[in-house]
């Protein structure tokens, strides 16, 4: 694999690896993100995060808010495949920034990257509320990957505060345990502010997704959602798009 880019700041090495067409963000040896212009599904993580906004109609999401860029493959997949008016991405690295930009290709006008701490901003946030937030806030410790802000009640609380009347929340967690053990899953008043919620995983790693919805929504809505769209049809038959749910609530 091919290095296009590195920087180092401090103890912290930041790298563009390329195969083909696919390039990927390292950081200290962790994959942050990766991006392939012809193909839309990644067969990762990214994937989760994406599912669960095919859950509800195209048409009510409109304003989505991803907090933890990286090298924005989620944006990409959400640009691709629904029509929001306004992509608001907050990452505190300026290093990702740079390679969401130069390397990764994000720059289309309804997509605005802040460089800024995620929980201050969205504190300080006093604009209209999202119908999408996806929280994949993470950081890295001794090479691998771990959540950078606690899902505790207060950050839900930021979160929830911020979500329209019909919005869908997701967020990304290291492991089952972990999702369950947040407040979103573990406190008993969440079922007071969602109607549907699932846990999505997949084979290819360990990661654990929320996806918490203020509407009713069953992943036959989500399996009509794929039949009709080629790519993601395509991407599940050729085993690319792999994925399991289960009910949370």
């Amino acid at each position: 694999m091919a290095i296009l880019w590195q920087k180092r700041v401090d103890n912290t090495l930041y790298e563009v690896r390329c195969a083909g067409k696919t390039r990927r963000l390292y950081t200290n040896g962790v994959l942050h993100s990766q991006y392939n212009p012809d193909q839309v599904i990644t067969g990762s993580v990214w994937d989760l995060l994406l599912l669960p906004a095919l859950c509800v109609p195209e048409e009510s999401i409109k304003r989505v808010l991803v907090l933890g860029v990286g090298g924005g493959a989620v944006l990409h997949q959400l640009s691709c495949l629904l029509s929001p008016d306004i992509l608001i991405g907050i990452e505190l690295l300026e290093e990702h920034i740079y390679v969401a930009e130069q390397y990764f290709s994000l720059t289309q006008p309804h997509i605005v990257l802040h460089r800024a701490d995620a929980v201050s901003w969205l504190k300080a946030y006093q604009g209209a509320a999202f119908d999408l937030i996806i929280d994949d806030l993470y950081g890295h410790e001794g090479g691998e990957p771990v959540r950078a802000v606690p899902l505790c009640k207060a950050w839900v609380n930021t979160l929830l505060s911020n979500l329209s009347d019909n919005g869908v929340l997701v967020t990304n967690t290291v492991s089952p345990d972990e999702l369950n053990a947040s407040s979103l899953v573990a406190e008993s008043d969440m079922e007071e502010h969602f109607i549907s919620a699932f846990r999505f995983s997949t084979p290819l790693c360990h990661n654990a997704v929320g996806a918490f919805f203020k509407q009713e929504v069953t992943m036959n809505d989500l399996r009509r959602r794929i039949i009709a769209t080629p790519v993601l049809e395509r991407s599940e038959r050729n085993g690319l798009l792999r994925f399991t749910t289960r009910k949370l609530l």
